[in-house]
């Protein structure tokens, strides 16, 4: 599959949830999901904060065949098979691979490194998408080279629009979607500065 067809196959649902709807599916934060949504195979959660690791929202997508992706804060909160992740780690579920990535912030007190936050690189039908999580621009963010990659635009608790933008050039992504703006922090003006500034191609969901 060529990452433009990938696009197609993904969903945004606010904030920083998404479904990419592929040879399998994969959820990643999901958050306001809506009823009769398709269940999961995969569910990754990147850290405990209530719009990103929501037991009521997973709940409607949890199925005996879904298996679940995340930090060991989250552990507790759920059901079922649940594989335990940490930044650089990697992990082989149903043919699809998952690299767990850092993410955390440098310049405010919300996510900090030592809580092993994560951020995705998760490679399918030979497409790899880079989910950030919640973070800033980060050492560990340089060269990781995804086809598509999901970054907060919001600010407050995550890069700004213009931090994105930087980001961009150290991760040398083809395709960018901003995420995390529109309803806990940003707006929809910080989603349109990205689209018009980032040196690459971007993708804003609606």
């Amino acid at each position: 599959m060529t990452p433009e067809e990938m696009l197609g196959r993904i969903k945004w649902f606010g904030n920083a949830s998404f479904l990419i709807d592929a040879s399998k599916a994969i959820y990643i934060d999901p958050y306001k999901i809506p009823d009769g949504a398709k269940d999961a195979d995969i569910i990754l959660i990147t850290h405990d904060h209530f719009d990103h690791c929501s037991p009521a929202d997973v709940k409607k997508i949890h199925s005996f065949k879904t298996v679940m992706i995340g930090p060991g804060s989250c552990r507790q909160k759920f059901f079922g098979q649940y594989k335990l992740i940490k930044p650089m780690d990697t992990l082989d579920v149903k043919g699809v691979k998952i690299r767990g990535v850092f993410a955390y912030n440098v310049n405010k007190s919300f996510h900090q490194r030592s809580e092993n936050n994560l951020g995705y690189l998760i490679t399918v039908d030979g497409v790899t998408i880079y989910h950030a999580g919640d973070t800033d621009m980060i050492p560990e963010m340089k060269n990781l080279k995804p086809d598509i990659a999901m970054l907060p635009v919001g600010g407050e608790y995550t890069m700004t629009a213009s931090e994105a933008i930087e980001a961009v050039r150290e991760i040398k992504t083809e395709i960018a979607i901003p995420m995390h703006y529109g309803s806990v922090a940003g707006n929809e003006y910080d989603a349109k500065h990205f689209e018009d500034n980032a040196p690459c191609e971007v993708k804003v969901f609606k």
